[in-house]
């Protein structure tokens, strides 16, 4: 490794941090001041699972965390890929605005998990890049020796990289098959939960990684275990912990909220960004005192049903398909038919949620060293295809307050069900 890299990469990180994953991590002064300032000390208010902690309650660890740990790996795993020949087009200054991008890659992260995730919103990695190029955070950043722009455009991927090989090669190393951020939130959130799933071997996959200026990383062929690891350990965590029937219905009722509120002009976009859990809670809360007794007041207190713990259950629930059920995936159609619902079996509109999980990639591009024409797993694309077909599975929640009358009338709810051609193929009632 060439002296420069070593030095932006090896020395003076001498501000250590204890984390519960990976021990002692260090941090360079300029590191720590950017890991203090406010817009980071945001992601320390906003967990990192959101209401997972309702299913398994060790789950409290937050987003500020979890940004550390990737951080950490991220700055491991440069070390080794310049050992292995990457200190020939690395620079001092791109490896800073990798580690810098690598800490800050959550910062413009909405609070509550995925529940604004489907809404007409900016991307949080779009909001990352802007809070990155805006003051303070622009000279926090420049003070350890990063570029700004290079941080930002690592991240968001939006931002053009002016032909910038180095910043190409940082944006395939920070999302992919094995980086830094799945190596992080995998063992960080099956550890909180108390899950096996997600632990990784982490010392071992980054032992048997190899640099490549196109294509970020190449991996020995002795790990291609890993990468299945890495693609299983992640169906099994949305299976077992973040798609969760009642994950599910907390960030439903969360977005049936806000969906309403936007759409009703009660709350604008801008609102929601930049803030933390209980900024969520109090502006919704807010909202419903303002509204009265209009429709809105029920439709705002679904926040504090989900903060109290007070959670919809399900009363249908069927696999998503892409031909029959494409009138689901529309935030805005999806809408209408749950009015349409509610009213066909009397009920108030925000008493009944349909929630359709959003579309989940697994990442399986990575070349094999010496052989890079080859990828490594076996995982079929036919198995990857049934990973994500059997993780969108679609589900009706309601009020649990109607959940007796629902069963004495399954008929009525089935006539309702049929009520859309996308509904009526293919569910389970569950009362």
């Amino acid at each position: 490794m060439n002296d420069t890299i070593h030095a932006a990469l090896e020395r003076n990180f001498n501000a250590p941090i204890r984390d519960v994953l990976w021990g002692h991590i260090y941090l360079s002064s300029a590191l720590e001041a950017l890991s203090s300032s406010p817009c980071f000390m945001r992601l320390h208010r906003i967990l990192q699972l959101g209401p997972t902690h309702i299913v398994y309650p060790g789950a409290t660890h937050t987003r500020a965390a979890h940004s550390i740990g990737v951080y950490h790996l991220a700055r491991r795993l440069l070390i080794h890929l310049a050992g292995r020949g990457a200190d020939s087009w690395l620079s001092a200054e791109g490896a800073r605005s990798f580690l810098c991008a690598a800490l800050l890659h959550d910062l413009g992260h909405f609070p509550y998990t995925h529940s604004l995730k489907e809404l007409p919103l900016a991307s949080h990695e779009e909001l990352t890049g802007k809070l990155i190029l805006t003051e303070p955070m622009k000279s926090l950043v420049g003070d350890t020796g990063a570029d700004p722009y290079m941080s930002a455009a690592i991240i968001d991927t939006s931002l053009p990289t002016f032909g910038n090989q180095e910043l190409h090669f940082y944006r395939k190393l920070l999302s992919g098959a094995l980086d830094p951020d799945k190596l992080d939130y995998l063992n960080r959130d099956a550890r909180y939960c108390g899950v096996p799933y997600g632990a990784q071997d982490v010392d071992f996959i980054l032992s048997r990684l190899w640099p490549d200026s196109e294509q970020g990383l190449l991996i020995d062929a002795r790990a291609i275990p890993s990468v299945e690891s890495v693609l299983f350990s992640k169906y099994l965590m949305y299976r077992a912990v973040y798609w969760h029937p009642a994950v599910r219905s907390a960030t439903a009722m969360i977005k049936k909220a806000l969906t309403g509120a936007l759409k009703n002009q009660r709350i604008a976009k801008e609102e929601l960004y930049n803030l933390d859990d209980h900024g969520l809670f109090t502006l919704l809360a807010e909202r419903a005192q303002s509204c009265g007794a209009s429709y809105g007041e029920p439709l705002f207190s679904l926040g504090a049903k989900v903060r109290d713990g007070r959670l919809y259950v399900v009363a249908a629930e069927f696999l998503y398909n892409e031909e029959q059920h494409q009138e689901l995936a529309d935030i805005d159609k999806r809408y209408h038919l749950e009015q349409e619902l509610a009213a066909r079996l009397r009920i108030r509109p925000d008493e009944l949620i349909i929630d359709v999980p959003e579309p989940i990639s697994f990442e399986t591009g990575l070349a094999i060293h010496g052989d890079k024409e080859h990828s490594a797993g076996v995982f079929t694309a036919e198995t990857i295809d049934s990973f994500k077909k059997a993780l969108r599975v679609v589900r009706v929640f309601v009020d649990p307050a109607h959940e007796k009358a629902m069963c004495s009338t399954l008929d009525d709810l089935l006539n309702v069900l049929q009520v859309s051609d996308s509904l009526s193929k293919g569910f389970s009632l569950y009362f």
